[in-house]
C-alpha cells in the first residue's frame, strides 16, 4: 500500500556557494512551488455560451523559504551583495524531499534563481518565539527528478 511521504523532511541547497556553517542551509519552510499557464481569452463572434481560452506561458511565483536567523551565513552575503549593491548573481537551487534514510524521493531544481526580498519576522517581548528570516527567490523555471 503506498504511504505518501512527509512534508517536513526536506533539504534546500543553493549550488554554488561555499557555506561557511552546515545551518545555512537548514530551512524550516519552503513556499511556491507550484506553475499555472497564462492564458489569453478571446470572445468569439456569435458564440455567447463562452470564452475561448488559449494558453500564453508557464508563470512560476517567487520561492520563500523561512528558517530561524542566522548571524552568519553565506546565503546572507549572497542577498546583501544582490539587494545592496544590485550584484544579480542567479544560482541554481535544489529542494529535496527526503525519505526515511534521508535520501531524495523529489528534487525540484530551480534555475536562475535571485534574492528579490528578505525580511525578518516582528520582534515582540509579549511573545515567546524565536526570530526568523524569510527569503524570496525569483527564478525562471524549475525541473522535477523523481527518483
Amino acid at each position: 500500500m503506498y504511504t505518501p511521504p512527509v512534508g517536513f523532511h526536506f533539504k534546500v541547497e543553493v549550488l554554488g556557494l561555499k557555506q561557511t556553517v552546515d545551518d545555512d542551509v537548514r530551512f524550516t519552510e519552503v513556499g511556491g512551488l507550484s506553475f499555472e499557464v497564462a492564458t489569453e481569452e478571446m470572445p468569439e463572434g456569435g458564440e455567447n455560451r463562452y470564452i475561448q481560452r488559449y494558453p500564453l506561458r508557464v508563470k512560476y511565483p517567487d520561492l520563500v523559504l523561512k528558517r530561524g536567523l542566522l548571524k552568519n551565513s553565506a546565503i546572507w552575503e549572497w542577498v546583501r551583495d544582490s539587494i545592496d549593491n544590485l550584484a544579480i548573481e542567479p544560482k541554481n537551487v535544489d529542494v529535496k524531499l527526503l525519505n526515511e534514510q534521508h535520501e531524495p524521493l523529489v528534487t525540484w531544481h530551480l534555475v536562475g534563481a535571485w534574492p528579490v526580498k528578505w525580511a525578518v519576522s516582528d520582534l515582540n517581548a509579549g511573545n515567546n518565539a524565536i526570530v526568523v528570516e524569510s527569503l524570496q527567490l525569483a527564478y525562471q523555471y524549475f525541473t522535477v527528478d523523481k527518483a
